[in-house]
């Protein structure tokens, strides 16, 4: 069997004896009844993902993974694509927002360079972002596949052996993206897997006006046309509207999920990555947590297919991974609920009886 299929075949459910015991323990806790509300719902899912009453989550990182896209040629995007090395450079530098943010949260950040168009190689020779480039951009998806279904495979058993890589020493994996007009595919990815069409999954990404989003959803919808993607098989949705980083980031979500680790999914690009490790296997989606909600407008839709209500609503739309740096914080917590508050016994305190 090869990398992707041990892998899907290792994904299991959340433990549900290790859930039923948080479970009781939660219910025991030295406050009304489930007062901390999601919190103890996110303490429960952490217990279930890890099968552990004391869920590791202190090693923290954050793989913010980059790529750039053919389909930029059809002026989708506000920035150049020249902007995709950019960033990584930036990022690599510490510079950015989501060094920032995952500094306030004590996480590594570790940029992987899937495929960006230009030419990387000091960084990577140094030790700044880690090569494993499927092809420098995808096609243009508008008048073909975005890339092989040889490269679509690639491009997952890369995000598994990244998570296989990091396994060692990272509790709690989160996502982050980099590639200039990577909301394109996004939202082709977001209409297939949910059944909405072009105009409801697409919005504005970088910020381009209302002419420009409309010529986006043209675009978007002439892809669909031309590749004619099969909603039943995400690996085919991948070769067709899919994106180097965008596959990778599904790969990291497949891989952390067989390890039974917690991956928590960053924005709108993230997002589409889940959707299709969720298409490949229905399972890996125990082990998702939703940071936050974007603007971005199909954003809601796939939150609303994988079953998710994030933690944050912030009004982001950036990316890197930055909402995924700072649910990290909301994670670091529901452990602490979980396994430092005492219960009314341990603590001698009297139950209410509940009554008005």
């Amino acid at each position: 069997m090869s990398l992707l299929q041990n892998t899907l075949a290792g994904i299991k459910p959340q433990d549900q004896d290790i859930r039923g015991q948080a479970k009781d323990r939660l219910d025991r806790l030295t406050m009304p009844h489930w007062a901390l509300g999601r919190l103890l719902d996110l303490a429960l899912d952490l217990a279930g993902m890890t099968s552990s009453l004391k869920p590791p989550v202190d090693r923290r990182i954050i793989v913010t993974m980059a790529g750039d896209h053919g389909v930029a040629a059809e002026g989708v995007s506000a920035f150049p694509r020249e902007v995709t090395g950019q960033m990584v450079a930036n990022i690599a530098a510490g510079g950015a927002g989501i060094n920032a943010l995952a500094r306030v949260a004590d996480a590594q950040v570790q940029v992987v360079d899937m495929g960006a168009a230009c030419d990387l190689s000091t960084l990577a020779d140094d030790g700044s972002i880690l090569s494993r480039r499927i092809a420098p951009g995808t096609a243009n998806m508008a008048r073909g596949a975005a890339m092989s279904r040889d490269q679509a495979v690639r491009c997952l058993e890369t995000g598994i052996e990244i998570a296989n890589l990091f396994a060692a020493e990272a509790d709690l994996f989160g996502t982050g993206d980099m590639g200039i007009a990577n909301t394109t595919p996004s939202s082709a990815i977001v209409a297939v897997l949910t059944g909405a069409t072009a105009e409801e999954a697409t919005g504005c990404g970088t910020g381009i006006d209302d002419k420009r989003r409309k010529h986006k959803i043209d675009v978007i919808e002439q892809a669909l046309q031309v590749n004619r993607p099969d909603p039943h098989d995400g690996l085919d949705v991948l070769t067709k509207v899919g994106g180097f980083e965008i596959g990778g980031l599904a790969g990291l979500i497949l891989g952390a999920a067989a390890l039974r680790k917690p991956v928590i999914i960053d924005g709108f690009i993230s997002t589409a990555a889940a959707l299709l490790a969720q298409s490949l296997a229905p399972a890996s989606a125990d082990y998702m947590i939703a940071a936050h909600y974007s603007i971005e407008q199909g954003h809601r839709l796939a939150l609303a297919h994988l079953g998710k209500k994030p933690l944050l609503d912030l009004d982001f739309r950036l990316g890197e991974g930055t909402g995924a740096a700072l649910a990290m914080n909301l994670v670091e917590g529901a452990k602490r609920i979980l396994t430092e508050m005492a219960t009314f016994d341990e603590a001698a305190v009297s139950k209410g009886n509940g009554k008005a």
